[in-house]
């Protein structure tokens, strides 16, 4: 089932932030969510997830769906190791070797076991990603996943995102056309 979006809007504190948006999704591809800074991306990203009501219109197709999301901020728990932070919501069936396996493809195998606090901004975001993905979820939502990540870096994390994402739905929000480009997504322009 596709999911549908209808003249949904927002205003925060008198600033009109959404309007009259209308939108409509697969039940699988990925979705490149584009527009100025402060064209109100994340703002819809936390609507569809539920995590803001929107003033007026309505989401269909959410009903029942498991999100996973990468969000601007990494929240990881920082006295906690990558595998820790993995762990904590991954998906029943990831064990721990499989989840060390994971991380081990998109950062150095020292940096798995070492607390979040030591590692750099780069390492934080692909722990961040890495544990959404291995979550269980219908629906994936990212914020701007591939902010802080060097080019090199950027290319290894979008290329793992496309691979584990075959077959899903991901909505995510970039300003980089060559992020678009690289992970094969259509652009939806906010």
């Amino acid at each position: 089932m596709s999911l549908v979006i209808r003249d949904v809007s927002k205003v925060f504190d008198g600033l009109q932030v959404l309007q009259g948006v209308n939108l409509k999704f697969g039940d699988k591809g990925i979705y490149c969510l584009m527009g100025p800074s402060g064209t109100g991306k994340t703002t819809f990203l936390r609507i569809l997830m539920g995590l803001e009501r929107a003033d007026t219109g309505e989401i269909k197709g959410v009903e029942g769906k498991r999100f996973s999301a990468v969000f601007q901020e990494d929240r990881l728990c920082e006295a906690y190791t990558p595998l820790d932070n993995v762990m904590m919501t991954a998906d029943r069936f990831v064990t721990k070797e499989a989840a060390r396996g994971e991380l081990c493809r998109i950062l150095p195998e020292e940096c798995v076991s070492r607390p979040v606090y030591t590692l750099s901004g780069g390492m934080k975001r692909r722990t961040a990603v890495c544990r959404a993905l291995l979550a269980a979820y219908d629906i994936l939502v990212m914020d701007e996943p591939f902010a802080g990540l060097d080019e090199e870096t950027r290319g290894k994390v979008i290329g793992y995102v496309r691979e584990k994402t075959e077959g899903k739905l991901v909505i995510l929000s970039t300003h980089m056309e060559e992020d678009a480009a690289a992970l094969g997504g259509m652009v939806v322009r906010l």
